[in-house]
């Protein structure tokens, strides 16, 4: 993965369809069965990528998705989240940045009533556009936009995508390729989520969210401090599905006071 790309809960794509239907309570309850798939140690193979592999065939959440047709076992996360805190409605405008392989982009679809996914059909549907550098396979209802968001000219191709008006809410779970030394990831993520929240000041509409990954750590405040001015409420948020062993947090901003006054750094009242 790279900066501008999407965590995805996986490595490489996965099925390219599914709902997001799915609560995610369902996958939980498998997540009681205990998987004991054992990797055999390989020439070449390093023993991280082994337990990396393990891991991977070991968890209830990657055999759900598999087996549910998601495209990650991060959906789950997105699904858990939306059940507790209810962010996505019918007929909202949503942003997925850093999206492939799609896993969030699928769940926000469904859940907002997307052009062709909603038993409404077109008649007050939402919209989903997702951005990532890296190619995705189509996803009914969601425009994608194969470019990094952190591009010139991709707010601009966003809000044109959004037929002009503001979004509802802006997603992202990318994450920074992992170098092992923790205190560089989490300083890595942490610009990430700084740049996607800048990101999504220019583009959200007042009373707008605002959900993004990050890890624990002690160097966040003067970004949560940011998020503060902007929103009404912050908080932390884990979901069942994120491994109870990762770092692993996200940060979850709602009631958007309002767009950047241009030029003042300040917000609209």
């Amino acid at each position: 993965m790279n900066a501008a790309g999407g965590a995805g809960g996986g490595r490489g794509k996965g099925p390219a369809k599914g709902t997001g239907k799915t609560s995610g309570r369902g996958a939980a309850s498998g997540a009681n069965r205990q998987l004991t798939t054992r990797v055999k140690s390989a020439r070449g193979r390093k023993l991280s990528s082994k337990l990396w592999l393990e891991r991977q065939l070991n968890d209830p959440y990657v055999e759900a998705a598999q087996r549910e047709g998601l495209r990650s076992r991060a959906a789950y996360k997105l699904m858990q989240i939306d059940e507790r805190h209810r962010l996505l409605k019918p007929g909202m405008r949503i942003v997925d940045l850093g999206a492939a392989p799609g896993g969030w982009s699928v769940v926000a679809a469904a859940r907002v009533a997307a052009a062709g996914t909603g038993a409404d059909g077109e008649a007050g549907a939402g919209r989903v556009i997702a951005l990532d550098i890296s190619p995705m396979e189509p996803i009914p209802g969601v425009t994608i936009l194969t470019m990094d968001f952190m591009a010139d000219g991709a707010e601009r191709a966003l809000l044109d995508a959004l037929g002009g008006e503001r979004a509802d809410g802006v997603l992202t779970d990318m994450a920074a390729p992992a170098t092992g030394h923790r205190a560089t990831d989490h300083l890595r993520i942490m610009a990430l989520c700084e740049v996607a929240l800048a990101f999504a000041l220019q583009i959200l509409a007042p009373g707008g969210f605002f959900l993004a990954k990050v890890l624990q750590g002690g160097t966040e405040g003067e970004l949560l401090a940011t998020m503060k001015r902007h929103f009404r409420t912050v908080r932390h948020v884990k979901p069942p599905s994120s491994r109870a062993d990762s770092a692993e947090l996200y940060v979850l901003a709602t009631g958007f006071r309002g767009p950047a006054l241009e030029g003042s750094g300040e917000t609209a009242a």
